[in-house]
């Protein structure tokens, strides 16, 4: 049975596991705490690339010391053999009296099997405790799982009446440096950014993580169906690091893919929906080749565009104190929404003050 001290353990093991969250891609983002009369004697978090994993690390650090101790995860240990040995035989073999867990694994070579090798053992095992923060904190890694796709967080700075840059396209910058400080520890915490075409011929960005102390390189997509992008750009320059995703049409030309590809850029075709890239095609295409969480700084067609294809599950707003007028450049491209009871509706989630603007986040309901 799970108690008080238990919750207090087990917020410390999530934030724990948000250490390294964005960079441990295809696997979950993990913390482990081993608890022993009272006294921590092991932490661990799961390190870049997924590996090794919290379980690994919280027991190396805790050593004979584990023996007989509580340890609290986030999610079901794995009980599978990979690259590494399965973290619930580790916990056997360190002789760990009970386990805690926040949330069973859905992956299909886990879901159930690491509990159950537990308690075969002896084990005492309990679930579900603050399953629901365990749940948001790997929503991206249980999406992929779950619905075949990443988690998506729409990005959006605007002016007061929804526009995203003048009519000759300035854009830089609407929102002041404190949002963009906020933006830039954003990125840091999912595994790609993703924008459209038009964002980077207006914008020529980078895409890449500043200000935020250390460093995280997340995957820079960029959807554009012709590639008619500049080849002597900020991304172009930096292609192979961090790495840079294109996906393109089927008629982009074999020039602009090969120059592309000479620079380090890793190519994905995707096919039309109408006019447009299929949209729901890439984001599954981008959860098969492992990406569980993704960060869409629009533009305003690409924002539409993961609106129609219902891939949006969160969306972070900042708006500016000003006023840009019906003749700049909207920030949401065309829905083609008939009735309002047709649309997608969002629940807010937080809203505060950030330097002179102002941030709302929502989700789905």
């Amino acid at each position: 049975m799970a108690t008080d001290q238990d919750e207090r353990w087990m917020a410390e093991a999530l934030s724990l596991g948000m250490q390294e969250l964005g960079a441990t891609w295809p696997n979950p983002a993990v913390g482990c705490i081993i608890v022993k009369e009272g006294q921590v004697v092991g932490r661990g978090w799961t390190q870049k690339t997924g590996r090794p994993h919290a379980e690994a690390v919280a027991l190396a650090e805790a050593g004979p010391a584990a023996e007989g101790a509580t340890a609290y995860v986030t999610l079901e240990p794995c009980s599978h053999h990979g690259k590494t040995s399965p973290c619930a035989e580790a916990l056997i073999a360190a002789k760990v009296a009970r386990v805690v867990v926040a949330t069973e694994d859905p992956d299909p070579r886990v879901s159930g099997r690491g509990l159950s090798i537990l308690r075969e053992a002896g084990v005492d095992v309990a679930v579900g405790v603050l399953e629901r923060e365990a749940r948001a904190s790997n929503a991206g890694f249980l999406k992929r799982i779950e619905a075949g796709r990443p988690f998506v967080t729409l990005k959006l700075a605007t002016a007061l009446d929804g526009r995203i840059a003048t009519a000759s396209g300035e854009s830089q910058w609407i929102t002041g440096p404190e949002a963009r400080k906020e933006v830039h520890a954003m990125r840091a915490r999912h595994d790609a950014v993703m924008v459209g075409g038009g964002t980077v011929r207006a914008d020529n960005p980078s895409l890449t993580v500043r200000g935020v102390g250390e460093p995280k390189a997340p995957i820079r997509i960029i959807v554009s169906a012709a590639l008619d992008i500049a080849e002597d750009g900020n991304l172009a320059r930096s292609a192979h690091h961090p790495p840079v995703w294109l996906f393109h049409g089927p008629d982009c030309s074999r020039e602009r893919c090969d120059a592309w590809t000479s620079r380090g850029a890793r190519l994905f075709q995707a096919e039309l929906s109408g006019d447009q890239l299929d949209m729901g095609a890439i984001i599954a295409a981008l959860a098969r080749s492992g990406i569980t969480r993704i960060f869409c700084e629009g533009g305003g067609a690409i924002a539409a565009s993961l609106l129609r294809a219902a891939c949006v599950d969160e969306i972070v707003y900042f708006t500016a104190g000003l006023f840009l007028g019906s003749e700049a450049r909207p920030g949401i491209g065309i829905l083609g929404i008939k009735d309002l009871a047709s649309t997608q509706r969002f629940r807010l989630k937080e809203f505060r003050q950030v330097g002179r603007d102002l941030m709302h986040i929502w989700e789905t309901e």
